[in-house]
C-alpha cells in the first residue's frame, strides 16, 4: 500500500433490506465503521472500499436478491484491489458459511448477534487475505451498547427489546434473532433523552413484539409505563411504536396512548388473516373477534386514531371462505393503510411443509382483490380529512415527485403521508422573515385539499411554520450520533465516538 493510500480513510456503504429493525441495525453498523475510522462513501460512488449488505430472510426472494447483488459486485471488486464485501443480518445468520461457498469473493459474514464484531472481522480478513465467518447463537452485547450513526435529524429508532418468544408457523425470525431480551426502562429512557438532546423530535420504540416488553423482568404492564415515562421527556414531541402483537395488547397501553400527549394516535397492529382457522394454523394466539375488539377500544379512547396492519394472502390451506373472512375484517376495521403480502414459503418454518400449498395464480388473484378492497377503504378514510388542519413533521425522501411538483412531504401525527405546498417561492413568509425556508425536521400546520388512497395533499399556503433544532441540524448537514448506552452487560468498554464529519420482521 502506498503512503497516499494509507493516509486516505477507507470508505463504506451499507445496503439495507427488510424491516425497521434492520434499518436501525444499519445505523449501528455505520456508527461502528465510522468509529473505526471509515468514512461514508457518496451515494453515487460505485467503488467504495467496503460494501456491507444487511440482509432480511423473511421473503422468498431474499436469497436471490442477495446473490444477484453479490454477482454484480464481483467484477467491481476485481477492478478495485483492496475492496471488501461483508454480509450480515438475518440471511447471514441463516445461511452462514453457505454464502462464502456460493460467493467466494465475499470477505466477511456476520450474524444478527454480533454486529459489533464487524470492524475486527474486516481487519482480520484483510490481514489473513481469507474470508471470516462469525455467527453467534446468542447476543454478544445488546445492540444498543454500540455507537450509532443516525440517518435522520428529526426521528430516531430506539430498540426496547430484541428477539421474539412467539412461534408463528410462517416466521423464521425467532430462530434468527433469538428469544426476547428486554432492556431496562432507565437505559431506554437515557437513549431517548440523548436523542432529544441532539434535536430529535420523534422516536419510534422498536421490538419484534414490542408490547410484550417486560416479560423478561416479570412486569406485564411495563410497556404502558414506558409510554407514560416518554411523556415526561421535555422536547420529545412524538412517540410511536412497532410492532405490537394482539395477544399482548392490554387496556393499560390504550390508556397510556390516549392520556400521554406526545404518544401519537397511530397504531400498526398486524392482523395476518381474518380467518380464525388460518390464524390457528399460523399459531397466532388470538382470533378475529379479539382483534376487532382491540380496535374498538382504541377508537373509543382515540376517535382520531389511524390503524394500519399487515396481511398475508394464500397461507397453506386458506380457502375462499377464509379469504372472504379476511376481507370482512378489513372492511370492519377500516384500516388507514395495510402492508399486504403473498405467502412466501421459507425453509425452516413449519408452514413450509404444511399440506395445502396454494397455486400461485390463486394467491395472485386473491392478493389483487385484497389490494382493491384495502384501497377502497383507505381512500374513503383519507377523504374524510379533506378540509382538516394537520401538523406535519417535514421529512426527506418521502415524496418522489416533490422536486417536480414544488411540494415538500412529511408525516402527520397519525402517520399519514402528506405532500404540502411550501408557499410563495418555496417559503411560508417573505425573504428574510423569521420563519425562513422550510427544512426537513421543521413543523408546519396545513390544510388538506385532496386525498388519495396512500397519501394526502395540502396545496394551500401553510398556516404556520415552526423552525426546530432538528431543522437546524438538517440545514447544517449534521446527523445525530449516539454513543453506546451501557446496559450492565459484560463489556470491555465503549470507545469515544469519532467527531461527526462536516429511518418484519418487526411486524408480528
Amino acid at each position: 500500500m502506498t503512503t497516499a493510500a494509507a493516509s486516505s480513510p477507507r470508505t463504506y456503504q451499507v445496503r439495507t433490506y427488510g424491516c425497521q429493525m434492520n434499518v436501525h441495525d444499519s445505523e449501528r453498523i455505520s456508527g461502528l465503521l465510522e468509529q473505526a475510522g471509515y468514512v461514508r462513501a457518496a451515494e453515487a460512488d460505485d467503488n467504495p472500499d467496503v460494501v456491507v449488505f444487511n440482509t432480511c430472510a423473511v421473503r422468498e426472494n431474499a436469497d436471490n436478491r442477495l446473490y444477484g447483488n453479490l454477482g454484480h459486485l464481483r467484477p467491481v471488486k476485481a477492478r478495485h484491489p483492496g475492496m471488501q464485501i461483508a454480509v450480515g443480518g438475518c440471511l447471514a445468520q441463516k445461511d452462514r458459511g453457505e454464502i462464502v461457498r456460493k460467493a467466494p469473493w465475499v470477505d466477511v459474514v456476520f450474524g444478527t448477534h454480533n454486529i459489533g464484531s464487524l470492524p475486527v472481522l474486516l481487519e482480520r480478513a484483510r490481514h489473513n487475505t481469507a474470508a471470516e465467518v462469525e455467527i453467534l447463537e446468542s447476543l454478544d452485547v445488546f445492540p444498543s451498547t454500540l455507537p450509532t450513526r443516525r440517518e435522520s435529524t428529526y426521528a430516531g429508532w430506539v430498540s426496547i427489546s430484541v428477539g421474539c418468544n412467539n412461534t408463528c408457523t410462517f416466521c423464521i425470525v425467532p430462530s434468527l434473532r433469538g428469544k426476547e431480551k428486554d432492556r431496562r426502562p432507565g437505559d431506554i429512557l437515557s437513549e431517548v433523552r440523548a436523542l432529544v438532546d441532539e434535536g430529535v423530535l420523534e422516536v419510534t420504540l422498536l421490538g419484534q413484539n414490542v408490547n410484550s416488553y417486560g416479560v423478561e423482568f416479570g412486569d406485564r404492564l411495563a410497556f404502558g409505563k414506558l409510554l407514560r415515562a416518554c411523556g415526561d421527556i421535555e422536547g420529545l414531541e412524538r412517540v410511536r411504536f412497532t410492532s405490537p402483537h394482539p395477544k399482548d395488547f392490554t387496556d393499560d397501553v390504550i390508556a397510556a396512548m390516549a392520556e400521554t400527549p406526545n404518544v401519537c394516535h397511530s397504531l400498526h397492529m398486524p392482523l395476518q388473516s381474518g380467518s380464525d382457522d388460518v390464524l390457528r394454523a399460523m399459531r397466532r394466539s388470538y382470533r378475529a373477534d379479539r382483534y376487532l375488539g382491540i380496535i374498538s377500544k382504541v377508537r373509543a379512547a382515540m376517535p382520531d386514531a389511524a390503524i394500519t396492519t399487515d396481511i398475508i394472502v394464500g397461507f397453506p390451506g386458506e380457502t375462499e371462505a377464509d379469504f372472504a373472512r379476511t376481507l370482512d375484517v378489513v372492511r370492519e376495521a377500516r384500516f388507514s393503510s395495510a402492508f399486504t403480502f403473498q405467502y412466501s414459503k421459507r425453509p425452516g418454518t413449519p408452514a413450509a411443509t404444511m399440506d395445502g400449498q396454494l397455486p400461485k395464480q390463486v394467491v395472485q388473484e386473491r392478493y389483487e382483490r385484497l389490494i382493491a378492497c384495502v384501497e377502497e377503504i383507505t381512500w374513503a378514510e383519507n377523504r374524510k380529512l379533506v378540509g382538516e388542519t394537520v401538523e406535519v413533521l417535514v421529512a426527506v425522501g418521502e415524496g418522489r415527485k416533490d422536486e417536480r411538483t414544488g411540494r415538500m412531504s412529511g408525516r402527520a401525527r397519525d402517520g399519514r403521508l402528506v405532500h404540502f405546498a411550501t408557499g410563495a417561492d418555496g417559503r411560508p413568509g417573505e425573504e428574510g422573515s423569521p420563519a425562513g425556508r422550510i427544512r426537513p425536521g421543521d413543523i408546519v400546520h396545513t390544510t388538506i385539499t385532496y386525498a388519495a388512497p396512500h397519501h394526502l395533499n395540502a396545496d394551500g399556503e401553510p398556516l404556520s411554520h415552526r423552525r426546530t433544532r432538528a431543522g437546524d441540524a438538517a440545514e447544517a448537514g449534521r446527523a445525530p450520533r449516539t454513543p453506546g448506552v451501557l446496559l450492565g452487560l459484560p463489556t470491555i468498554g465503549v470507545p469515544a465516538v469519532a467527531p461527526a464529519p462536516t429511518t418484519g420482521c418487526a411486524a408480528h
